[in-house]
């Protein structure tokens, strides 16, 4: 994986502006751990303050420091988005592989667990669990529900590439050497779907931040946890832009649109390594 990366910094600039871009947000993260003010608390500053040498991104009508709140929600919302792409990226591996190598039954029985969980209508169901679930609705039980329903389409991506494998002649001899299925999938298979994997994990990212953004700002979730959506939603509480306090929304805004798009040029690139003809062609065969 590390020499995969190295290429891609040497051959691919919108992998090296993403790269950078996601080293931006790192760097948040790393300053939201010196944070002099708790994540929750509030009227501990002047409300309403612009930007200034004091408070870089002004104050918020809460009394907070927008920097470090933005911070600190900012540390939240990819923790969440990680938290859920890596749960997805299991079960996905999981189900595509074996899919894919298995086949007969075992295929025919998990692609239509697959195609039923694809075609669930998920933010409806997201509000549904909400308002079932409101009183135990935790960060850990969205992360759950949210991964459950986020790995259906890159399933069947992985699948589609272990059938192919499962006729390469390397197959072959690890069958004849006496390799049980996990063997086989874990140390023959795996490897050649772990750029798929990082591809669509960077996609799953973005949709999982979405829809904390999305289920956030119209007040889904636990609105005491400061992130991205949060930030947005009690801006907007205290209707922000109509009062001219322009940077509540500004800061969360732009550092989405940063994150987003870092996430993008990571994933398009790693779609681009992953086609050997675009590969070719960018080093100039």
């Amino acid at each position: 994986m590390f020499t995969i990366v190295r290429d891609l910094a040497r051959q691919n600039m919108e992998f090296l502006c993403g790269l950078l871009l996601f080293a931006v947000i790192v760097g948040l993260i790393v300053v939201s751990y010196f944070s002099p003010y708790g994540a929750t608390d509030i009227y501990l500053l002047p409300p309403d303050m612009p930007p200034d040498g004091e408070y870089w991104l002004g104050t918020t009508s809460r009394g907070q420091d927008v920097f470090w709140q933005l911070t600190t929600a900012l540390r939240n919302t990819l923790f969440f988005g990680i938290g859920v792409a890596f749960i997805s990226r299991i079960i996905s591996l999981v189900v595509g592989l074996v899919a894919g190598y298995a086949g007969g039954a075992v295929d025919r029985v998990l692609m239509a667990i697959n195609d039923s969980v694809m075609v669930i209508p998920q933010f409806p169901l997201l509000i549904l669990f909400y308002f079932v679930l409101k009183d135990s609705m935790t960060w850990t039980a969205l992360i759950v529900i949210m991964a459950s329903l986020g790995w259906s389409y890159d399933a069947r991506l992985i699948r589609s590439v272990a059938i192919s494998l499962k006729t390469r002649s390397f197959t072959t001899q690890s069958v004849y050497s006496g390799m049980s299925m996990r063997k086989i999938l874990v140390e023959e298979h795996l490897p050649y779907v772990l750029p798929i994997v990082f591809a669509t994990t960077m996609n799953n990212m973005i949709w999982s931040i979405g829809m904390e953004i999305t289920l956030s700002v119209l007040g889904f979730t636990d609105i005491e946890t400061p992130t991205m959506g949060m930030m947005i939603y009690w801006a907007n509480a205290h209707s922000a832009l109509i009062s001219g306090i322009w940077w509540w929304v500004a800061a969360p805004v732009a550092v989405i649109v940063v994150l987003f798009l870092a996430l993008f040029l990571l994933s398009m690139s790693m779609n681009e390594y992953n086609d050997p003809r675009s590969r070719l062609n960018r080093m100039g065969s």
